[in-house]
């Protein structure tokens, strides 16, 4: 019997039997044709020949000692930055009620949104065009407009490099973390921060390279996915600092046990693991294993004088804001993280909102009395760290970077509702420090603040521009897992050279 032809696919030079000729030749005869594919490739020794991958970093070779995975590393080219802070607001904060100014929604205020784009996620109701509720006003020589959400960040409105054409891929809070931590929607991904610590190394040897602090009420959704070393040796993960309480546990050592009685327990615990190593090369898991133990040794010195706030003079504690229970705990991150970047951590991420809905920046209910809440917290920390980095001389190698997951809609969410629904489709972010070329805006939404219409800028763009500042070539920096090089920026991911000063 003739077999149907397919109908749905374009076959170049089709066969009678509707097939293409590799299909025909393959199928025929139950693929009794292949034999002599079979010998062709035997002939040239194709089967002899056997792929050998690069060993990832953190195998062992036998009889080596377990190597430093965290051993300082020379970028690609000169750097501008040596350190990141990312200001992470997770929730998703409102670009038309932050740092992108919309006036055509005062025109439309109240209107039914008849646009092509999209809206409404998890079945929402969309309600009708809102005009922020916060005054925009222009600052610094550059002009650049801010809302009246962040005063004190907005004296360093020439420091400030805002791109307002940012899209990612999904409106979902846990992908969209996800995405903008790792570069992917997909749990198992090394973070950023993982990347440059396998990148670059370390610039400490007595604390992590690669510091987490999540707010009290609660981490990101998709939880330490996002700080994650994902396929790569555990050393590059993020160390995670609480949030309440001491930052870091089990500092002191114990009572009734001297430090060179502790040290004498590490090194035969070390011996051991190290021997297990040698018949189990790789094993990466274990090689960060004894590294993490000469780390946690090292720091109940360091971290015990770092996280201690305390030394902190009376005026500086009160910029930070510590003595206001609204902004002591992200001033207390903010201070912290700046005691840190003074003692060579290379990556620190701070979130702003934890849990769910109002807890973070997820306005759905109400957007003016949410964000007035999460940036009244932040934004006198956010200006005190960016002032202590000038003051010190960290502001020339220190990259700072704020923003959320994604945007908010320009629309209402539902009648007469003052809340604002998720927004893949154009949000802003800035940046700010070493390398960047402040008091400019790049790109531009529409006039709604809906899509990104003017210089889009994907996530991977983003993550691609941050590399370059550390010296970093997105398209060379390579891990190799289950048979191919994987990159921060997967397979696109542009420089945004306007950024750079």
């Amino acid at each position: 019997m003739t077999p149907t032809p397919r109908p749905s696919r374009f076959i170049p030079n089709p066969t009678p039997c509707g097939r293409s000729r590799r299909e025909f030749l393959w199928e025929v005869g139950g693929g009794f044709a292949g034999l002599a594919l079979v010998d062709l490739l035997s002939r040239q020794g194709f089967f002899s020949a056997r792929a050998q991958p690069e060993a990832p970093p953190g195998a062992v070779p036998e009889g080596a000692a377990a190597p430093d995975l965290l051993a300082p590393k020379p970028g690609h080219f000169p750097a501008k930055a040596k350190h990141v802070v990312f200001l992470f607001m997770n929730g998703a904060p409102s670009q038309v009620d932050t740092f992108d100014h919309k006036p055509a929604l005062e025109k439309y205020h109240g209107t039914a949104y008849r646009g092509a784009t999209p809206i409404g996620s998890n079945g929402r109701p969309v309600g009708h065009l809102m005009k922020s509720p916060f005054r925009f006003t222009k600052h610094g020589q550059s002009g650049l407009e801010i809302s009246s959400l962040f005063p004190h960040t907005a004296r360093f409105a020439d420091d400030l490099c805002v791109l307002r054409s940012l899209y990612t891929d999904t409106a979902a809070h846990a992908s969209g973390c996800l995405q903008m931590n790792t570069g992917s929607v997909l749990i198992g991904k090394p973070s950023l921060g993982a990347w440059l610590s396998y990148g670059l190394g370390t610039q400490t040897d007595d604390l992590p390279s690669f510091v987490v602090m999540t707010d009290p009420r609660g981490g990101p959704i998709s939880g330490a996915s996002n700080w994650s070393a994902g396929f790569m040796p555990a050393a590059f993960q993020g160390t995670l600092f609480r949030s309440k309480g001491s930052p870091l546990l089990d500092l002191a050592t114990p009572e009734g046990t001297s430090r060179r009685s502790q040290r004498h327990t590490l090194d035969l615990i070390q011996d051991l693991n190290r021997g297990h190593l040698a018949a189990h090369p790789d094993e990466t898991e274990l090689a960060a294993r004894i590294q993490s133990y000469e780390l946690a040794f090292k720091m109940q010195t360091a971290a015990a004088e770092v996280v201690d706030l305390d030394r902190e003079d009376a005026r500086t504690r009160a910029m930070y804001g510590l003595d206001d229970p609204r902004t002591q705990d992200f001033g207390s991150k903010c201070l912290l993280a700046r005691r840190l970047l003074e003692r060579g951590v290379r990556f620190i991420q701070l979130y702003s909102g934890g849990g769910h809905l109002e807890d973070t920046w997820d306005g759905h209910t109400d957007c003016i009395r949410n964000h007035t809440l999460h940036a009244g917290e932040t934004d006198q920390p956010i200006a005190a760290l960016l002032t202590d980095l000038k003051r010190t001389g960290l502001w020339e190698e220190t990259l700072i970077v704020w923003g959320g997951e994604f945007g908010r809609t320009p629309t209402s969410e539902g009648l007469n509702k003052p809340g604002r629904d998720h927004n893949p489709y154009g949000f802003t972010m800035w940046l700010a420090g070493a390398g960047v070329k402040g008091g400019q805006a790049i790109g531009s939404t529409d006039e709604l603040g809906f899509n990104a219409v003017e210089q889009r800028c994907h996530v991977s763009d983003l993550h691609a521009t941050i590399l370059h500042l550390l010296g970093l070539d997105h398209t060379r920096l390579t891990y190799f897992y289950q048979g191919f090089d994987h990159r921060l920026t997967g397979v696109r991911g542009q420089v945004v050279k306007q950024v750079l000063a």
